[in-house]
């Protein structure tokens, strides 16, 4: 199937497809006139793509991920890439968590004194 077809299919655009493709969790092989022509199975890995971003993973999160996928939703075997790859970025979210309530309470705080001396 031909890009647009793929987009209309998952309704990913063109460029975010391209995009996937462009950090290897795509592939697509070339037609004689060089457009793009992607397999039955690309649906699915769109779908599972899309799936783990929703979870905050990053591309290259996925990459490592998606040989430890199946299902759309995806399922997740317990292969060491992944496990390695999930408990990252598990981290990174605890780091930017702990950031965000200092921010929050910090922001807290400026706006109780604005509005008592306001």
């Amino acid at each position: 199937m031909l890009i647009g077809e793929l987009s209309r299919r998952t309704g990913v655009n063109t460029h975010q497809l391209r995009y996937y493709e462009a950090q290897g969790l795509l592939e697509a092989d070339r037609g004689v006139n060089g457009y793009r022509e992607f397999g039955a199975n690309a649906v699915l890995r769109v779908r599972q793509i899309r799936h783990l971003l929703g979870a905050g993973l990053s591309s290259d999160d996925i990459a490592y991920l998606l040989p430890c996928a199946t299902g759309e939703a995806p399922e997740l075997v317990g292969c060491p890439e992944l496990l390695s790859a999930m408990r990252s970025r598990l981290e990174r979210l605890d780091g930017e968590i702990t950031r965000l309530g200092r921010s929050r309470e910090a922001l807290l705080d400026y706006i109780e004194t604005a509005e008592r001396t306001g």
